[in-house]
C-alpha cells in the first residue's frame, strides 16, 4: 500500500471515521475513499452497502471487479440513566458487539454491581461527553426521564452526526421534549431525527423487552440504509 494512503488510513482510524480502501483487482491500483466522500464517489452504492455491512468483500461494477476494505470504528451506545432497562441492554448489546457508556450522576444507581463490566460515567452529561463525544458511530439513548440530565445529552446528540438518537417516554412527554429543545434553537429538521417513542413497536413491555426493541431499532439504523443529515 502506498505510504501517502497508509497514513490517512491511519488518521481516519484515529478520529473515528469510516473509510473503504478501493483495490481494482484488475490493474492493482487502490485509492482510499473516506466516509465524507462516499456519496459522490463512482461506487457509491456498492461502497454504501459493503460499508452499512461493517465487512470487506469483492464487488463487481461494470464489468469491473473490486476488493473493498472496510475500515469501520467499532459502533457503541451512549445511554443517560443507569436504570433497569439499561440494566437489561448492556448485556443484550454485548452480544452484539456494541459497546456500551452509561451516563448518570447519580451515585446511588450509577454503581458497578449494578453495572458489571460496563463503562459507567457517575457524572452530569456536559463532563461526560467530553470523554465520549458523539460521532457517526454512536447511538445515544435517553432513558431517565430527568430533563436535568437527558437534555443536555440530547442537545449534544443533535448538534453531532451520531447514527441513532432515541428518547424514552410517552408521546406527551415527548411533546415536553421538543418543546425545550425548540426553546434551545432546535428546528423541525433537527428534532425528526429523534426515535419516540423509543424502539421497534413490538409491543414491549418489560425492561429487557423496551430493551430488545431499543437494540433492534438502533441495528436497524446502523445497518440500514443511512438516513439523510438535516
Amino acid at each position: 500500500m502506498d505510504l501517502s494512503l497508509l497514513s490517512t488510513l491511519n488518521s481516519e482510524r484515529a478520529a473515528r471515521r469510516a473509510t473503504v480502501l478501493v483495490t481494482d483487482l484488475g490493474s492493482g491500483e487502490q485509492r482510499l475513499v473516506k466516509e465524507a466522500d462516499l456519496a459522490g464517489d463512482a461506487l457509491a452504492e456498492a461502497l454504501d452497502k459493503q460499508l452499512r455491512s461493517g465487512k470487506s468483500g469483492n464487488v463487481e461494477v461494470d464489468g469491473k471487479t473490486y476488493f473493498l476494505t472496510v475500515q469501520a470504528p467499532p459502533p457503541r451506545i451512549v445511554v443517560t440513566g443507569a436504570v433497569h432497562i439499561s440494566q437489561a441492554l448492556a448485556p443484550m448489546a454485548k452480544l452484539l458487539d456494541l459497546d456500551v457508556t452509561v451516563i448518570d450522576p447519580r451515585t446511588a444507581f450509577a454503581t458497578a454491581e449494578r453495572f458489571p463490566e460496563v463503562t459507567l460515567l457517575a457524572q452530569w452529561p456536559e463532563e461526560a461527553l467530553q470523554t465520549v463525544p458523539f460521532d457517526g458511530y454512536t447511538a445515544f439513548v435517553a432513558l431517565t426521564h430527568d430533563p436535568k440530565i437527558d437534555d443536555p445529552a440530547l442537545q449534544a446528540a443533535l448538534r453531532s452526526n451520531c447514527f441513532y438518537i432515541g428518547a424514552l417516554g410517552s408521546r406527551k412527554t415527548h411533546g415536553k421534549h421538543l418543546e425545550r429543545l425548540a426553546a434551545a434553537g432546535f428546528g423541525e429538521a433537527d428534532v425528526q431525527r429523534i426515535h419516540a417513542p423509543i424502539g421497534l413497536d413490538i409491543g414491549a413491555v418489560s425492561p429487557a423487552e423496551i430493551a430488545l426493541a431499543i437494540l433492534g431499532e438502533i441495528v436497524q439504523a446502523l445497518r440500514g440504509p443511512r438516513r439523510k443529515s438535516a
